[in-house]
Parts: C-alpha cells; structure tokens; sequence
C-alpha cells in the first residue's frame, strides 16, 4: 500500500552561496497534522524561482523514501530528514519507474495528476551539500515527479494513497526523463509522449522539438536541441580558424561597411543558412591578445565567397581595425558560419523586423527568398535615423521586387531634407509596435526581429500583445545574450562591462569569451570555464551547473575541452557545456 509519510513546507529564503545570495525554497520540513492543498501550493509553501519551480503544473513535488535508502547508501550518510530533497511530499510507494505521466491519486480529500519529472536545479545540490546531486538524479533514474492539483483539499501524514486512474500510453516518470535528459531520442517515444494530455505544456513543447529536428523515422544526434537551440542546426564546416582572403571591400552608409571573403586558396566552400554569422580572429599589431569579434552574413547563400557586414562604433577597437588597416588581398583568420537565428522552412508568411545594421541577417533571408522566387507572403519592416545612415536600400528594393507577394514599410526618424517620402522611406518617426495593426501584419507569421536591444524589447513585446505566439518569434542580439541565473539575487551594484579577472593572470592557456570582447589565462582555481567567465563578469547562462540541463552550452569556435563530470549527453559538435568544461588548450567561446 503507497503511504504519505511526510508533508513538507518552507518558504524561499535567501541562503548564501559562492559568494552570491540565492533566493529559494529548496529547505522543506515536516508539518504535524492536516494541510490544505491548493491549486497552486500547500499552505505555507512557496517557491523562490517561479521560472523553473511551482505553478498549476507543478504545485507539488513528491519523492519516495526508497530513493532516500538508496541516497543514504550511495553516499554513506545518515543525516536526512523528511524534505531533504526539497519534496512537499515523501512517500512509500509510488516509484518512479512504476508511475506514469497521467496517473491520479487520491491522498485525503484531494486528487492529483503526474504532470513531469523533477525540474534539473543546482538547488538540490545546494541543499544536499553535494554539487553533482542535479545531475545524479537524472543519472541514476531517480529523479521525482510533479503533481498538478485536480480536487483542492486536506492531506495528513499517514494518509493512504489511493490510484484512482491511469495515464495514457503508459510512460513512466523513470522513461520520460530519459527522453529528454539522456542520449537516444527515439522517435516513435516522442511521438507517444504528445498523446499525453497531462504532460506538461513545457516538456511536451521540448520533446516535440527533439521531434522536429530528428527527421522522419531517425533517432536525433547531435547534441540536444530541446534543451538549446545552440545544438540545433547543422555542425560548423570546419573546426577552429582558416585563413580566408578579401576579395572585395564596399562601403554600405555612413558608418556601415562590407567585406566579402573567398576562400584561401581558391576551393568551394560550404553555403551558409541565410541568418548565420561568421566570427573573425584579428591581429592588429599593437595588441598583444587578438581580437575576436563576429558579423552576420549579409550576402546571398553562395559557395564561393561570404560577404559580412560591419557597423564602425566610434570607439570599436575590431571595426576600426577592419576600416583602418584591413585592405583587399589581405588575409584573415574566419571561423566557420555559425549560429541558430535562421530562416526556416515554410509555406506561411514571413515577418523580417529590423532596426539599424541589423538588417544585415534578414538582408540575407531575403537574398534567399528571392533566389527561389518564393510565394510566400514577406514582410520586410525596417527602421533607420535616415538615408545616409541606412545601408542596402537599393539593394533591398531589387531583392523585393522579385517576390510576387513582398511588402516593405520603412520608417526614419530623422529623415535629411533629400529622402524621399513614398521612395525612400514611407514613414516619418520610429518603427514601432503600433505600425503591425497599422499596416495588418498576419498574426500567423514567423517572425524574425534583430536590431539594438531596446528595438527587439519593444518588438517582441508588440508582436506578442499584437497577437503572434513568442514560439513563433524569434530574435538576434549583437554582443552578449540575457543572463541566465536561476535564483541569484541581484546585486546592489551593476556588473560593469566584461573583464579579465582580478589578480595576476594565470598560468594556463588563453581563453577568448568573443561576444564580450575579453581574454584571459586559465587559472586551475576555477573549476570550470562557467566560473572563469563568471570572474570576467562575462554574461552567462546556466541551471543545473552538472552538465545535465544544457542551458550552458554554447559554440566552441576555437579548441578542445576536458570535461569533469563527463556530461551524460554530450552537446553539439562544435559546441560545449562550460558549466563543467576546462580548456585542453587556447579556446574561444561564443560568449
């Protein structure tokens, strides 16, 4: 007979940890008597991060006393309490290879739903004293489950718990982890998986992209798109840098510059996805570090030559390099086509938003709509100060032209007294989400937004109140991504701009953090390359921290790593997990 043997609560506090404070609710302890259970928590409870924990799909977390004999044993430990592994309910019975995603138990007056495994978190590590936990859980196939609410009511310790229901399809908590977290997707388990109404709508929206990538009839490869899409997409051409000549230099507007590549020596090379970027190795002869920058392709998909395009900042140490002293017939060091903020496949219309020179990946989606002379529905909206400032007009008008179904509306904010209106530009004053309505943009659209971080906020806000689906949207930010740091307080003061890290360099090998323009010597008091990133205040991304969860994974445009722990799912080729990774040479990474 399953049993309730513990009811557990903890509000979120703030507990400190490397230095930082993390806000969480990972500390349960045991309550006497009845509770009322809700339909998003027990009373008393609460969650520090609701992102990744809590809400109607995952209001309880239940974990059973045979994985704590097993935890106890494994670890040769006998200090655990009820709640130790941060569960609102510890119960006998009910494990995680027995149940099913679906299945409903009565527990006292009230009636819950399995909805999904436990969340991978550093937290539980955090709370276990032991940091590999997240990553054991998955591991060892004893990660816990979630429990939605259906009838709200009283539970109390020592109440029996009774399976009113089945599932359908019959797969167990122990089954779907897997499917996500380990390596060997197989198709017709995803395809099952979707036919659960009960699974929750994130990891059915995660597995059906493992669906979407893999191909009919194919177990997926290649790293694990459903948890970053930095492994979807092909894996780059070549490893590390190449040399590759300047065929041609072209200037674009005022600021805006182009410089088109041909391969060195003379061979075809691989065509790029229209959206892609390429990332340069500079020299300058001043520097005793190179400069490591990249730049959207902008040119039509091409086997021969790739044409990228620079913005020159006032103060930009790589475009003024570029402007200054890069001449035709030079040589220079150039990563492979890399990146993710690509124009998919498609019959529906298609949204290409820009701002500045950020039209230069959507310039090259519409060099690729235009060379099939595609049917479908594009809409080109751009926004510039005025003519002098904007690049690729004429170049943009011929492309559109080719579409039987094009539309363009273009908007200056500062238009000089020789732009046209109704030529140049159509309208006078900023793009702005108000212009969709205007203009009656289709709500089913793919969206494709890249501009400064100011426009894209604005856009995608607009586009989602104008009525699209984010999962329909998507963005490319020049420079470094958002953060992403589960339950870390922020600070009281900002982190300034990227840095090497305070104290005397190390005694390791250079390592190159691109996006936020800094290097470093690896130092072996970092355990991973996530923390000598985090000592350079360089943005990061990151959950489990155990190479589990992959939110850390990104491009490794130059090198090799050693991993420590060994992931249990490798990324993509070309890519790697920081979060337990240090360098096995000079590295640079797309961060």
């Amino acid at each position: 007979m399953a049993r309730l043997l513990s009811v557990n609560v903890g509000l979120p506090r703030n507990v400190p940890w490397h230095g930082r404070t993390v806000r969480t609710g990972v500390w349960k302890h045991p309550v006497e008597g009845p509770r009322t259970v809700r339909r998003l928590n027990i009373d008393g409870d609460g969650q520090g991060d609701l992102a990744g924990h809590g809400g109607e799909q995952r209001a309880v977390l239940v974990y059973q006393i045979d994985s704590y004999r097993y935890w106890q044993e494994y670890f040769g430990r006998d200090d655990f309490g009820y709640g130790q592994f941060g569960e609102n309910f510890t119960v006998e019975g009910l494990p995680d290879d027995e149940v099913c995603i679906g299945d409903r138990y009565r527990i006292g007056t009230a009636v819950f739903e399995v909805t999904q495994p436990r969340v991978t978190c550093y937290r539980v590590g955090l709370r276990m004293g032991e940091p590999r936990m997240a990553a054991l859980l998955v591991a060892h196939h004893r990660p816990g489950f979630y429990f939605r609410v259906i009838t709200e009511g009283r539970v109390t310790a020592g109440d029996e718990i009774v399976k009113v229901s089945e599932g359908p399809e019959a797969i167990t908590v122990t089954e779907i982890d897997a499917l996500l977290y380990l390596p060997g997707h197989q198709r017709d388990d995803l395809e099952r998986v979707q036919r659960i109404p009960a699974l929750s709508p994130g990891w059915k929206a995660s597995l059906q992209t493992l669906i979407d990538q893999g191909g009919a009839g194919k177990e997926t490869a290649g790293g694990n798109p459903a948890l970053n899409t930095a492994a979807q997409g092909p894996p780059p051409a070549w490893p590390g840098f190449r040399p590759m000549r300047v065929a041609r230099i072209a200037t674009e507007s005022r600021d805006i510059f182009s410089l088109t590549l041909a391969a060195h020596p003379a061979q075809p090379l691989p065509v790029p996805l229209p959206g892609q970027f390429l990332t340069l190795r500079l020299h300058p002869g001043s520097q005793r570090s190179p400069l490591i920058r990249s730049y959207s392709l902008s040119g039509p998909p091409d086997a021969s030559r790739y044409r990228i395009t620079v913005k020159h900042e006032p103060h930009g140490r790589a475009s003024g390099y570029l402007l200054e002293h890069v001449r035709e017939g030079d040589l220079l060091d150039v990563a492979a086509p890399r990146g993710t903020f690509t124009l998919a496949p498609g019959e529906g219309p298609v949204l290409l938003v820009s701002g500045g020179v950020g039209v230069t990946p959507e310039l090259a989606m519409l060099h690729a709509l235009a060379a099939e002379r595609s049917p479908r529905e594009v809409w080109w909206l751009h926004g510039a100060r005025n003519g002098a400032e904007r690049a690729f007009a004429e170049e943009t008008r011929t492309l559109l032209d080719r579409l039987p179904r094009a539309r363009a509306h273009v908007c200056y904010s500062a238009p000089l007294p020789d732009d046209r209106p109704g030529r140049d530009y159509a309208a006078k004053g900023r793009l702005s989400a108000a212009r969709f309505a205007e203009l009656g943009v289709p709500t089913e659209a793919e969206a494709y937004l890249c501009g400064p971080p100011s426009f894209l906020h604005d856009m995608l806000g607009g586009l989602v109140e104008y009525g699209l689906e984010p999962g329909r949207i998507r963005t490319e930010t020049f420079g470094t991504e958002p953060p992403v740091t589960p339950g870390v307080t922020a600070t009281t003061e900002p982190a300034g701009p990227p840095h090497p890290p305070q104290g005397p360099p190390g005694p390791g090998p250079s390592v190159s953090f691109a996006r936020s323009g800094v290097s470093a010597n690896w130092d072996p008091k970092h355990l991973s390359l996530l923390e000598l990133a985090e000592a350079c205040d360089v943005p990061v991304r990151w959950t489990c921290r155990t190479g589990i969860c992959h939110t850390c994974e990104t491009g490794l445009l130059s090198g090799e790593v050693a991993y420590s722990p060994e992931p249990v799912d490798p990324p993509a080729e070309g890519n790697a997990l920081t979060c337990c990774s240090v360098p096995r040479g000079e590295v640079v990474l797309d961060l």
